[in-house]
């Protein structure tokens, strides 16, 4: 029986155009529509009536799981991948993983509420994925290595964005540098320590863990481990910090309490969020693809929703951003 994919195949087009052609949708060009029919015509094209029942059954939904929907990082994630869903005519549905396999986000996975998932969100579990995952319910998952049928990793890569960000201040002479991290079960966090010890190991530079503290990826965490590394008897000349947010509260309560920065302390982020360019100084950061990774899964979901092939993962790297946060400690001494 002849398929629509055929009739994509004849007219050398995507099978979403050809899908559009065929059911009037206004997204392509009257000559590829021309084009499309006449290729259904000589392969005496005929739609299925069971599968057109099937598609007006579809909620034109899809959801966006995370592990928290606040803060500036969540929020240009989420525009990436309303932007596709929009220009496909989709609705989406962002909901927060709050609650775990009991969730309501949970339940618009294993109850396939929508048509398809993007998460990002480490207390769904891999099994609960495996047993959702469809050729008719596709999922993307964001920040985890699972290579299982219907579903498609794309990662970031956080560990040589934390060998950058270490790199770079030991280039400027920052040897005695700490890490502020997030969450002990964050899969991003832990790459980004990962990338931060292997500059320092690369360099022949010890770690140390009292220099290690614990941040949680809040403002406020970072604000509270700036402290406990200003109470130590001696401090480090710089600070790899895993995320903007706890950058931010770290440079806060150094102002607070009289320690300058970059002049006493040297800080650089991670993220790029929008505010790290309007601090005073201007925070040096690592530039995560955070609007790029929500287009690029939403743009993979509806590829996966007509059936087309897709890369088996995908990889997302980061960017330096250099701004004003880091000093060079050799022109420092010189001076």
């Amino acid at each position: 029986m002849v398929t629509i994919k055929d009739v994509a195949k004849r007219a050398n087009v995507a099978v979403s155009t050809a899908s559009y052609a065929l059911n009037g949708v206004k997204k392509v060009s009257e000559e590829t529509r021309r084009k499309v029919l006449q290729a259904a015509e000589e392969l005496n094209y005929r739609k299925n009536g069971f599968a057109a029942d099937l598609k007006k059954s579809k909620t034109q939904t899809i959801a966006l799981i995370l592990s928290d929907l606040s803060g500036p990082f969540y929020s240009e994630l989420i525009r990436g991948v309303q932007d596709i869903a929009v220009d496909h005519g989709y609705d989406l549905i962002a909901c927060n993983s709050l609650g775990g396999q009991n969730s309501t986000a949970a339940k618009f996975l294993t109850e396939r509420r929508v048509d398809g998932c993007i998460i990002l969100a480490h207390n769904i579990t891999n099994e609960m994925i495996e047993k959702s995952a469809s050729p008719a319910f596709p999922i993307v998952l964001l920040d985890r290595q699972l290579e299982r049928a219907h579903t498609v990793p794309i990662i970031v890569d956080n560990k040589n964005g934390g060998y950058k960000a270490t790199t770079f201040l030991i280039q400027k002479g920052h040897n005695n540098i700490a890490f502020i991290g997030g969450p002990a079960d964050s899969h991003d966090g832990q790459m980004r320590f990962e990338g931060y010890l292997e500059a320092l190991q690369e360099h022949h530079i010890d770690f140390q863990s009292r220099w290690k503290v614990t941040g949680n990826f809040t403002r406020e965490g970072g604000e509270l481990a700036a402290k406990i590394i200003a109470a130590q008897d001696e401090r480090p000349t710089a600070i790899f910090v895993a995320n903007d947010e706890m950058a931010l509260g770290a440079m806060e309560y150094f102002q607070k309490v009289g320690i300058r920065v970059p002049e006493d302390i040297s800080i650089i982020g991670f993220d790029n969020i929008l505010e790290s360019k309007y601090t005073a100084p201007k925070l040096t950061t690592v530039q995560h693809p955070k609007y790029e990774m929500g287009a690029l899964a939403s743009h993979v979901i509806f590829q996966l929703l007509d059936g087309e092939e897709t890369e088996k993962s995908f990889t997302l790297h980061t960017e330096l951003i250099m701004r004003e946060t880091v000093i060079d400690i050799m022109t420092k001494l010189r001076g």
